[in-house]
């Protein structure tokens, strides 16, 4: 049995905290809401994230983060990715032993670090554990069959996640390109915002098999530039996430490009969401980013000019219109 302080309390780290729970381990869940954690504690089910399924009684809820990092042999950051760099300086300021896990998805805007390079940055440690890949928090907590990735420059350390999350309806894998894994479970997310404006939009098929063959051509363009291996992308943490997100009804990414497509605006609708769109600031950064090194990032420009109030049909008709050129 491991001791695992999982900091998040939202739904898929709530979900992850019942999994490690069920599975045998000590499981100490943390969120920066005390008022929250203090009614998660008393009434055992997160209402606001995860309404339906009880913590059992291998999830001690913690709202104070010292007590849910004493003697941690893991701590796993499930937060929002701009929140991350703020609640490991936190950690970096009580102290632990555990060996850092990230489960969250993004790009920081500002500095635009991927996730594991902004804990190593305020933690001082050179190998986190990025568990990454397509495992929507509902299903999950459901118990439906999921396959996710353990990525990390230490193969041990990556072996160590896998042995500890590994169950016949959760199976994990190790990868050491860490940075194919990050960008792959980044990016998906802006390319499922892309695909929900065509759901929005009311088209069919045909564009979305276009956009999201397209979009993973993006995705592995930027991450090649940063170092990746192209190979990641076509794997759980590239394709599989990439679909898992830009299909399914869970989806948050999804979610919001669906209703830009419909003609709301990005303010309406992240207004009237409770979780976190993390497609919305990572298409931001990765637009910046690609900026920065001349990588050509066409539906990411797009999704971002919609941000910015572009018609959507107007956008569409930009990505259509763009200088014909062989299959790349």
């Amino acid at each position: 049995m491991s001791t695992v302080a999982v900091l998040g309390a939202g739904s898929f780290g709530t979900t992850l905290a019942i999994h490690l729970a069920d599975t045998g381990h000590d499981a100490r869940l943390w969120g920066r809401d005390r008022s929250e954690m203090e009614r998660l504690r008393t009434t055992r089910e997160n209402a606001k994230f995860l309404a339906g399924i009880p913590l059992p009684p291998g999830v001690k809820v913690h709202p104070e983060l010292e007590a849910a990092l004493e003697r941690a042999d893991f701590v796993l950051f499930v937060v929002p990715s701009q929140a991350l760099r703020s609640v490991a300086g936190q950690v970096t300021a009580i102290g632990t032993t555990g060996v850092p896990v990230c489960a969250s998805k993004g790009l920081e805007l500002g500095t635009l670090r991927r996730l594991s390079e902004v804990l190593t940055e305020s933690l001082g440690d050179v190998a986190p554990v990025t568990l990454t890949g397509p495992s929507h928090a509902e299903e999950v907590a459901r118990g439906i069959p999921t396959t996710v990735v353990a990525a990390s420059s230490d193969e041990a350390r990556a072996r160590d996640v896998q042995t500890l999350f590994s169950t016949p309806r959760f199976r994990v894998y190790t990868n050491a390109d860490v940075i194919g894994c990050e960008f792959g479970g980044a990016l998906k997310n802006v390319i499922a915002i892309a695909a929900g404006v065509c759901d929005g939009l009311g088209f069919g098929d045909n564009t979305k098999g276009a956009l999201l063959t397209r979009g993973l051509a993006e995705m592995a363009r930027l991450g090649l530039a940063m170092g990746a291996r192209r190979e990641t992308f076509s794997g759980l943490t590239g394709m599989g996430d990439l679909i898992a997100t830009a299909m399914s009804r869970h989806s948050r990414n999804r979610h919001v490009g669906e209703r830009l497509g419909r003609g709301e605006t990005l303010e309406q609708v992240l207004g009237a969401m409770v979780m976190v769109a993390e497609g919305v600031t990572t298409a931001r950064a990765a637009r910046d980013l690609g900026r920065r090194h001349g990588v050509e990032l066409p539906i990411t420009e797009q999704v971002c000019a919609l941000f910015e109030g572009r018609d959507p049909q107007s956008a569409l008709m930009a990505l259509m219109t763009r200088d014909l050129k062989p299959e790349e």
